[in-house]
């Protein structure tokens, strides 16, 4: 199982973190091992003093494919969830003035939180779903997958290029604006289109 995660794909993420908006999709990758199932702690990691919340809306890969095209993308997933990109800002901010990869502020254990997923529908429609993200009750981030710069089957062909996708394969697909630190004991809780998907307690 991987877990594939595309960076700036909100153009306000991008601003605000002094960012170019980007002409194709930005990849990496975090490791099993970073996966945070629904319900469980988040232990504050020790190499950090800027970690922060990336709340996203997280595609499951339900067929093997390689090389999709846009249009038959739509085939390879058929639920989602939210989930968040925890990501140490200082180290990934020490990392790029050194022109290094900064995988170790992004794919630490425990850096990918996702919630419990919900089938798509006509309802229920990928480019069209509001997500939001709760700091200690109070809204943090909003997202609407309509403001994408890249859409999911876009990411999904652009991708699969490069790494053959399997079943259980996970797809972080961008952030929107508000990120934020997070601290020990916040609460942070994810919702799609109003439902809570998951929490996430900071130990």
């Amino acid at each position: 199982m991987k877990i594939i995660c595309i960076g700036r794909n909100y153009a306000a993420h991008a601003k605000e973190l002094n960012n170019d908006v980007p002409t194709e999709p930005v990849i990496f990758l975090k490791p099993k091992t970073a996966l945070l199932l629904p319900e469980k702690h988040l232990y504050f990691p020790e190499f950090t003093d800027d970690l922060q919340y990336e709340c996203e809306l997280v595609v499951k890969i339900s067929k093997n494919g390689k090389y999709i095209q846009e249009k038959f993308a739509h085939k390879y997933y058929n639920s989602v969830s939210v989930g968040i990109d925890f990501t140490a800002r200082d180290l990934q901010q020490k990392q790029k003035e050194k022109g290094l990869p900064w995988e170790i502020a992004k794919a630490f254990d425990g850096s990918a939180a996702i919630g419990d997923f919900v089938p798509l529908s006509n309802e229920l429609k990928v480019q069209q779903l509001h997500f939001e993200l709760k700091k200690n009750d109070i809204t943090v981030q909003q997202g609407f997958t309509g403001d994408m710069i890249f859409a999911v089957n876009k990411i999904i062909e652009y991708v699969s290029q490069f790494f053959t996708l399997n079943i259980g394969d996970l797809i972080f697909t961008g952030t929107p604006s508000g990120v934020g630190a997070v601290n020990v004991y916040d609460k942070l809780e994810g919702f799609l289109e109003g439902q809570k998907l998951f929490e996430v307690n900071v130990r």
